[in-house]
């Protein structure tokens, strides 16, 4: 909103209509010349001022990405080694209960394999006895 200047009235009578108005309209000139140089300077500087920030932002935003790659990339290192120690772990396990299962079906079948054969044995006696 431009500002008009004015002159008091004693400025007039003593200069006059013409060199007063003359003045008057000079500082207006003035006035708003300073307004366009100050609103193209304020331009100029948010231009410069939006660039430097579309360069910090896209700076950072390699910096995260960087940082999330690396972040995957360990949080898939730790899946992989836990899934090692899981898989070794159970391995262990079933081994232990591979070794009772079959501790348990030797102490089952063993006893129950020797009745069967004396049995048998006992039958076969039986028999050549006749």
């Amino acid at each position: 909103m431009p500002v008009t200047a004015k002159l008091s009235k004693k400025f007039y009578e003593t200069f006059g209509e013409d060199v007063t108005n003359e003045l008057v309209n000079w500082f207006n000139a003035v006035d708003a010349t300073y307004r366009a140089d100050l609103r193209e300077l304020n331009e100029t500087n948010f231009q410069r001022f939006d660039a430097k920030l579309g360069e910090r932002l896209a700076e950072l935003d390699g910096k995260w990405g960087v940082r999330w790659t690396e972040l995957d990339a360990k949080v898939e290192r730790r899946l992989a080694e836990l899934k090692g120690e899981l898989q070794a772990q159970i391995a262990q396990g079933l081994g232990g209960v591979e070794t009772r299962l079959v501790r348990w079906l030797f102490t089952f079948w063993a006893p129950t394999a020797l009745a069967i054969v004396g049995t048998a044995i006992g039958v076969v006696a039986l028999l050549l006895r006749r």
